[in-house]
């Protein structure tokens, strides 16, 4: 229903109108629905400064708009809309789009690309699967579903065809009738009026008479107005000034103003308002500012301007129901009053349009779109109005200040391109002349004394809305009409003839002069005149083909541009002819030099004559055109004139004769031959130069040509000036006349110039680009000028020339072009630039070199002119053409190097070879006698003066001998060849056999002399092939007698280069003995040492690693990660001052990761390196650095990676355990009096540490301490050695790494003294484990053997740390981390602050109690650390210990799964499981459910303790340095379980450990399930974590990405009301949506206003995130506050390519590949490194505030 149908509060349905004297005749409707307004709006809308919007509603539905509701309806208006809205809906979509809204066109049926879909709409369309394009809306577009005219097929969707809301007999019962519609005509009227009066009321203080019934109060508001100059930080410190407000308040007021135009700031008296506004105006107003817009109204004016935006919200929701609304609605704004000459209401509205406010303009439009543009008769009527009143509003939005789109005029896109209305609206109301005269009128300033456009000093803002009525005349003429009338054609006459007066004003605009002497001082401004040019390129095409369309209109029209190419070309005749004389022929022409004369590049006029010449050409009517303009008119010498300039000027700057002119004369010719400018700049002259020689004697042309390119002389004089800058300039100018020559003669694939299509002429484009390198879909595109459409045409042809290859995991997929068009290729295809020229060059020659070719490329024959252009090649065989090409060839022979190049001389062969393609094509369709084109004679007769007594074919023969000219050597023979078969062409007789005969042994001749070159050519090839195999086989002997010689050295080199590259080598030594694989217990294998000798990346010195050496570290990044959280929602302590980080959580909610880039660096050397960049870095201040030095960051110097730290490197010392003292011990030492001897030490310790104080020992403890035999000292009596000894530098370099871990993954201050240093040591190092484990199971790859080497040499420096650095602790603070940890293992110990068993993760426990157990061997007097074997004990106990911990965890969290359906299974282990269930039942008091399966739970246990076993290997075999079995190098998954099983000493059967310790473990069992967590977890109240967790991935993204941006758009804000739309993200760690880059969802952390982002990344990755901007497809990686980059989005369309921005907005598809690229980059802990990299090759980002994301 209309907003408000529900009611106000209390309003029951059918209650009576409040107002029942509206209903009465006898009363006039408009006086008491104004007395009515004027009683309520001033009360409702009493509070602006913070008015309560839900309460305001309230009122106004109650008092006003329910009972207008029921007056008009006649009903209670909820039952009569939903009658109504069940009559169906429109046929039109009629959906106002937002801006960022995405839209979606169909290339294969819309009429133009302005035709657009919704998104639901396209969801439900047969363009679904077409070929569509996707792009994201500017804002104030309007879907174009169910209007018939914009698309070819398919006009209407699924939701809106005729029946898809009811049916037709339920249309029919609810049309309005005849009453509600009379009363409709009743109320429209007065709600039109009051809207439009009250919207245009320009007094302040008052209000009209009729809403005025109660006495003036003195209440204003003080209202600041939007304007696109003020910034928005500008805005909230005026405020701030002026206001004296907070800085929240300002920022809601400045919110406010951005969003709806206006807003009040302050209330009260008038005194006080006016005072407000001056000290606003005076804050806001600088030198370069004017001040903003304030006013100071009177509330009871707010208020009903506020009210009338709510009228015109309710009338657009009405008109949305019902046709008859709509038509009254528009028959009554239309209406105009009789006898006055007052404009209608609609158009007083959109002529006040660029005075409303933002608010008022959205309201006025969507008035528009639901009304006018919903009915095709009245849209019809509205454009009438709005053409009558098109230059008005267009001057009004020129000087306005606001968006386009939120001007009245950004609706002429809706009519313009309306094919009927367009065609309407020409001949009605002649809308192309009122488009081109609005144009002339809105540049009057840039107009100079020759009414020639000069735009120098434009301003960029107002050509910006200048080409807004640029855009309009395109939108006019995007469809050609299919049928003329009279009338049409007169008046699109008309307007053609009023557009060339806009062209007259840019013929020859911003002409330039060569500086000579002196430089330019200033640049003058290029880019206007370029870019208009470049806005007219399409409209100049689509003018040339709407006449093209009628014979008769080309006539003319080819007239009225003749005549007005004269008026400007004859301005200026005023001088006498010069004479030019050269081989007996002689040229009289206007004196002009373009090197010292005016010039100019703009040549509209001109060129769009050409166009005319050539569509004139292509239908056939070039033989009428002497009845439209006499010959004697014509002038074709002034018509080439102007062209020939231009491109003489390009040929000078290619001279570099301009070069004082300065960098705007360069910019302005290369958009001159760019693709953007060229077809209706370069292009056309090259066709006007064609023109000039069909119609010109071809002698008198060329030397026209000769006298512009100012070559006189070079072509006359014997002996020529000895200035070598002269000589240079002159070859350069020549080289660049012949290749213009070349152009003239060869390039014919124009329609109309020959028979080609418009297919071939693309096809041949690709070939050409394709010859220089294989290339993506998108560069081919863009090297295409496209059409007025948008459309190259690339997508029908590019299969006929190209195949498509793939792409793999990065790049693109590229085309290649197929063999058989290699043929096709000419090397001077004039679209190339000099860099293309000489990159296809060298790619056709190398290609025909592999192929044993020769590499000659000749022109391939062109297709014949057109009879209009046939005449061209007369330039070729004529006189002057003989004089150029013989002086050229003369003086390549007579070596007078300095007079020519090898350039030139190419292109004189090209010519010759274009002259004998030209002559054969002729000779070979025609009989001899009436091929009047004889180019052979001319080149082989002898030249009439001394300089030219020798003919070209001589000088040909000669050329073949100059040594500087090997390259061309291939094709001088070809055309040697050509001359041979045009000879014999020329010599057949008339007999046709004859002629057959003779063509055949020409083709011979040819094809023999060219196999004897082909044999020469592969027998040299065969003879090189031969030398270098026997330069192979002598080198390869040589190499093998060097390694015999030094066989010693070079096995040694392989073995430690093996050892350096591979992660394990097998060792045959340790391969032979049984237990040598085993890492735990007295059975243990040895370390595998090696001599460590590594080099400096930094000073390149090598160094042996040992413990008494100065320390060698690694570069390395230490980084908070969440890439194993399995709990996303879990909130996470920003700062860990207070945070205890001894326990990790099962959920592995945040680690600490440390990873390296694996390059070896001295410490000193380091040290050294990073004091440098310091000091670099504080004296360039200026400069933003992509890291932060403040906190140790660096790259690395070898390959850039970003690093924080370093880690000292600590070789492994070696231990052997002696067998027979194993054996002795391990009779001695079982588990029970391993765990008595702890306990006596520790509670020794504590004793000590007390020092006298009471302490509460455990009960195992007093059980041993009166047994003399286990003493204090027991601990040492299984062996002990002395400390490691470590160099003051290696103990500099531990302490640093240390405090750097504890320092980032705290987010705290450095402190090198407190405890947790230790704690943040060992969880580093199993996290690190975990994530490195994580990643090789994800990859499928093996445990050992497949690390990359900065992984293995980072993983095994940082484990020999994590051990080492307990000596720089003092060890009573590692022994109290120990007896913390042992407290989850050992209830004994437990404290109040440990956690319950279900609480950690046992693997970062494991790692713990086996780095800090050597503490307690700890002595006063001397520093001990446990022996070989008591290290062998500890490590396998300690390992079992937590072993059975994490089976019980493994047990007691699978303990409410309910088994899969399986065949039972009686395995030992089952029954092993079965039995361990059996005593869980009794120690939990029945909690646990014992009828689990056996097999079951073993299952579980099985696969949950995988990746713990997993990480324990390998944190083992990088502590210890025991070789892993062989099976732990491959991928398998039973193998794998019993080599881990093996590895760490372990039975199969894990529950047999349980068996093997039952007496020591059946206590600490009963205990561990005796805790109420675990208690809880049993009876289901509390949920454990599963095992074995979940591996993590990147959300899963839709196949096709329309899927996202559907999500998109139905994202709404959770922060905002407005229905604005957002930038949403979608973050690919969780899955969450935000709002980015919007006010509304920035948060304050820590007294910092960050970006929702930013935010989110905080918390879901520990400042590390990774999101996809949706309406943009981009990924943007993240990291903290300050850095982010953008990456390519894992969506590729059908070309292999990423559409950033969805600029092309082809359809996009998921490309797994690179996705799980990204996915890897997360696990990897890359995205760091990644945005460093990104951030220091696209320095371009630093401008973005990434805070704010």
């Amino acid at each position: 229903m209309a907003d408000g149908a529900d009611g106000g509060p209390g309003v029951a349905g059918g209650r009576l109108p409040a107002h029942p004297q509206w209903c009465d005749e006898r009363f006039n409707f408009q006086a008491m629905f104004l007395k009515c307004l004027a009683k309520h709006v001033p009360n409702i809308y009493s509070a602006e400064m913070d008015p309560l919007l839900e309460k305001q509603e309230e009122m106004v539905q109650a008092a006003i708009l329910y009972p207008l509701e029921c007056y008009l309806f006649g009903e209670d208006p909820d039952t009569f809309l939903k009658k109504l809205q069940q009559g169906g809906t429109s046929q039109l979509c009629g959906k106002v789009f937002k801006g960022g809204e995405t839209t979606y066109s169909c290339r294969d049926c819309a009429v133009d690309p302005t035709c657009v879909l919704c998104m639901d709409c396209f969801q439900n369309s047969i363009h679904k699967n077409h070929r569509y394009k996707m792009h994201s809306s500017t804002g104030g577009g309007f879907c174009d579903c169910g209007d018939t005219e914009a698309w070819k097929a398919g006009p209407l969707c699924t939701k809106h065809e005729p029946g898809a809301s009811g049916s037709a007999k339920e249309n029919s019962e609810w049309q309005l009738n005849e009453e509600i519609l009379e009363r409709s005509r009743r109320v429209f009227p007065s709600v039109i009026k009051y809207i439009v009066d009250m919207l245009i009321w320009e007094e302040a203080k008052e209000l009209p008479l009729e809403l005025t019934i109660r006495e003036k109060v003195d209440s204003y508001y003080c209202v600041l107005f939007n304007d696109e100059h003020h910034s928005y930080d500008h805005v909230i410190y005026s405020l701030q000034r002026a206001l004296g407000c907070e800085l929240g308040e300002a920022q809601l007021h400045t919110t406010a103003i951005d969003k709806e135009g206006r807003r009040a700031v302050k209330a009260g008296h008038y005194a006080s308002c006016q005072e407000a506004k001056e000290e606003i105006k005076r804050h806001s107003e600088n030198v370069s500012q004017r001040p903003l817009h304030v006013e100071v109204l009177h509330a009871d004016v707010m208020a009903h301007q506020k009210f009338a935006l709510r009228l015109g919200s309710w009338l657009n929701k009405l008109m949305s129901y019902s046709s008859d609304f709509r038509q009254i609605f528009c028959q009554i704004s239309l209406k105009e009053e009789a006898g006055s000459e007052k404009p209608c209401f609609i158009s007083k509205l959109m002529l006040w349009d660029a005075k409303l406010h933002k608010g008022a303009r959205k309201v006025l439009h969507e008035l528009i779109f639901s009304s006018f543009f919903m009915e095709m008769e009245y849209k019809k009527l509205f454009a009438v109005e709005f053409v009558k009143y098109y230059k008005t509003l267009q001057k009004e939005y020129i000087s306005d200040d606001h968006d386009r789109v939120l001007s009245v005029t950004a609706l002429s896109v809706q009519m313009f391109t309306v094919p009927t209305l367009a065609r309407h609206l020409i001949e009605e109301q002649n809308v192309i002349t009122t488009i081109t005269e609005t144009l002339l009128e809105v540049l009057p300033e840039y107009l100079d004394k020759n009414d020639k456009f000069n735009f120098q000093g434009y301003s960029q803002d107002k050509l910006n809305r200048v080409y807004a009525v640029i855009y309009d005349l395109r939108y006019v003429l995007v469809s050609k009409p299919a049928l003329w009338t009279d009338r049409l054609r007169e008046q699109f006459l008309e307007g053609f003839v009023s557009f060339l007066r806009i062209l007259t004003c840019m013929q020859g605009m911003e002409e330039i002069k060569r500086q000579i002497g002196q430089h330019i001082e200033v640049d003058p401004d290029w880019e206007a005149a370029i870019a208009i040019q470049m806005q007219l390129k399409n409209i100049l095409l689509m003018f040339q083909e709407w006449c093209a369309s009628d014979e008769e209109l080309l006539l003319r029209a080819y007239r009225e541009c003749h005549k007005a190419v004269m008026r400007c070309s004859t301005n200026s005749r005023s001088r006498d002819k010069t004479v030019f004389h050269l081989c007996g022929h002689t040229l009289e022409s206007r004196p002009y030099r373009v090197s010292a004369d005016p010039v100019s590049i703009h040549l509209p006029l001109s060129r769009t004559l050409a166009g005319l010449h050539v569509r004139l050409s292509k239908i056939g009517a070039i033989s009428r055109l002497h009845e439209f303009v006499s010959p004697e008119e014509f002038q074709v010498e002034l018509l080439i004139e102007y062209p020939l300039r231009c491109l003489v000027l390009v040929a000078q700057v290619a001279a570099e004769m301009w070069r004082r002119n300065g960098l705007s004369l360069i910019s302005q010719v290369f958009y001159y031959q760019d693709v953007k400018c060229r077809e209706e700049m370069y292009d056309k002259d090259i066709i006007m130069l064609q023109m000039g020689a069909s119609l010109m004697d071809p002698n008198q042309f060329l030397l026209l040509m000769i006298q512009r390119y100012e070559l006189a002389d070079a072509f006359k004089k014997i002996k020529p000036t000895k200035d070598q800058d002269l000589i240079k300039q002159y070859n350069v100018l020549i080289e660049e006349m012949l290749q213009i020559l070349i152009y003239v003669v060869g390039e014919r694939y124009v329609p109309g110039v020959s028979n080609v299509t418009k297919e071939d002429v693309i096809m041949r484009e690709i070939i050409h680009l394709l010859c220089i390198e294989p290339m993506a879909h998108s560069a081919i595109a863009k090297s295409l000028p496209e059409n007025e459409n948008n459309e190259t045409g690339l997508e029908n042809v590019i299969d006929k020339v190209a195949t498509f290859k793939k792409p793999g995991v990065s790049g693109h997929g590229v085309y290649e072009l197929k063999d058989e068009c290699l043929k096709e290729f000419n090397i001077f295809f004039y679209h190339y630039t000099k860099t293309q020229h000489s990159k296809a060059e060298h790619t056709q020659k190398k290609r025909r070199k592999q192929e044993n070719r020769d590499e000659a490329l000749p022109p391939p024959p062109p297709p014949d002119f057109s009879p209009a252009f046939s005449n061209v090649v007369r330039i070729l065989n004529c006189d002057i053409m003989m004089h150029i090409l013989r002086t050229i060839l003369q003086r390549a022979v007579e070596l007078e190097t300095h007079l020519w190049t090898e350039a030139m001389i190419q292109m004189a062969l090209h010519l010759l070879s274009l002259g004998l393609l030209e002559e054969k094509q002729q000779l070979q369709k025609s009989l001899e006698e009436e091929v009047t084109f004889d180019f052979y004679h001319k080149a082989t007769r002898m030249g009439s003066s001394a300089l030219n007594a020798v003919s070209v074919l001589m000088l040909l023969e000669k050329l073949k001998r100059v040594p500087q000219l090997e390259a061309q050597k291939d094709t001088v023979s070809w055309i040697l060849q050509m001359f041979e078969t045009v000879k014999r062409l020329r010599e057949k007789s008339s007999l046709t056999t004859v002629a057959a005969t003779s063509g055949s042994e020409a083709i011979k001749g040819d094809e023999s002399t060219q196999d004897k070159e082909k044999a020469e050519r592969k027998r040299k090839a065969e003879a090189a092939r031969l030398h270098r195999q026997k330069i192979m086989a002598q080198m390869s002997a040589l190499q093998r007698n060097f390694i015999e010689t030094h066989k010693l050295l070079y096995e040694n080199t392989l073995e430690a280069q093996g050892k350096e590259d591979t992660i394990m080598e097998d060792e045959s030594m340790s391969s032979a003995i049984d237990y040598s694989r085993i890492a735990l217990g007295p059975k243990r294998g040895p370390s595998v040492s090696e001599k460590e000798v590594l080099t400096c990346i930094l000073c390149q010195e090598e160094q042996e690693v040992k413990l008494e050496s100065a320390a060698m570290v690694l570069s390395a990044c230490v980084q908070k990660s969440t890439a194993l959280t399995q709990n996303r929602s879990r909130i996470l302590e920003l700062s860990g001052d207070t945070l205890d980080p001894l326990f990790m959580h099962p959920d592995l909610p945040c680690g600490t990761h440390t990873g390296s880039c694996g390059h070896v660096m001295h410490a000193v050397c380091w040290q050294k390196y990073f004091e440098a960049m310091q000091l670099n870095f504080r004296q360039r201040l200026h400069v933003e650095q992509i890291f932060d030095l403040e906190n140790g960051e660096y790259l690395c110097p070898l390959c850039k990676s970003l690093c924080n730290t370093v880690i000292p490197i600590v070789p492994l010392q070696v231990q052997k355990i002696n067998s027979e003292d194993a054996e002795a011990v391990s009779q001695i030492l079982s588990l029970a009096r391993w765990l008595e001897i702890i306990i006596v030490r520790i509670s020794g310790y504590s004793v000590k540490n007390a020092k006298g104080e009471k302490q509460n020992l455990p009960a195992f403890t007093n059980k041993g301490v009166g047994n003399s035999a286990l003493e204090f000292h027991s601990i040492l009596s299984f062996g002990v050695q002395s400390s490691a000894k470590y160099s003051s530098s290696i103990k500099e370099m531990l302490i640093l790494f240390a405090t750097t871990i504890y320092r980032v993954g705290l987010k705290v201050a450095p402190n090198e003294t407190d405890y947790r240093i230790p704690v943040m040591t060992w969880s580093t190092c199993a996290f690190t484990i975990q994530c490195i484990e994580n990643l090789l199971e994800t990859e499928s790859k093996p445990l050992f053997g497949s690390l990359r080497n900065r992984q293995h040499s980072g993983l095994k420096a940082l484990v020999q740390f994590a051990a080492a650095q307990r000596t720089t602790s003092p060890q009573v603070l590692i022994q109290k981390h120990l007896i913390r940890l042992l407290g989850v293992l050992l209830p004994d110990f437990k404290a109040e602050d440990t956690p319950s068993l279900l609480e950690v993760d046992m693997f970062h426990v494991l790692v713990g109690v086996v780095l800090s157990f050597p503490s307690l061997y700890w002595e006063d007097t001397v520093d001990l650390q446990p022996s070989s074997i008591s290290s062998a004990y500890n490590h396998l106990y300690l390992f079992h210990l937590t072993t059975l911990a994490h089976i019980t965890q493994i047990v007691v969290s699978s303990a409410r799964e309910s088994p899969t359906a399986r065949s039972p299974d009686n395995s030992e282990e089952a029954r092993s499981a079965e039995s361990f269930c059996r005593e869980v039942y009794q120690y939990t008091c029945g909690c646990f459910n014992q009828d689990i399966p056996g097999w079951h739970v073993w299952d579980r246990v099985k696969k949950g303790i995988m990746p713990y076993l997993r990480c324990a290997a390998l944190f083992f075999h990088y502590l210890l340095g025991v070789s892993p079995p062989e099976e732990l190098l491959q991928v398998s998954e039973e193998g794998q379980f019993k080599a881990l099983c093996n590895y760490l000493s372990l039975p199969t059967n894990l529950f047999l450990l349980f068996q093997e310790y039952w007496d020591t473990v059946n206590p600490l069992l009963q205990r561990w399930c005796a805790d109420p967590v675990v208690l809880s977890c049993f009876k289901g109240k509390s949920v454990a974590i599963r095992y074995p967790r979940k591996r993590n991935s990147l959300i899963e993204l839709p196949e096709d990405y329309s899927c996202l941006l559907n999500q998109a758009s139905q994202f709404r804000c959770p922060r905002s009301s407005d229905d604005e739309q957002k930038h949403p993200v979608l973050c690919l760690f969780c899955g969450a949506m935000l709002c980015s880059q919007n006010t509304c969802c920035q948060e304050l952390v820590n007294g910092e206003e960050l970006g929702a982002c930013t935010s989110h990344a905080l918390q879901c990755g520990a400042g590390v995130c990774m999101f996809l901007k949706i309406r943009e497809c981009k990924v943007v990686l993240i990291e903290g506050k300050t850095r982010g980059c953008l990456y390519p989005a894992p969506y590729l369309d059908e070309y292999g390519e990423t559409d950033p921005g969805l600029k092309r907005g082809n359809p996009l598809q998921l490309c797994r590949e690179r996705y799980w690229k990204l996915h890897l980059l997360w696990q990897q802990h890359c995205i760091i490194e990644e945005i460093a990299r990104s951030q220091e090759t696209n320095q371009i980002f630093f401008g973005f505030n990434w805070q704010l994301l």
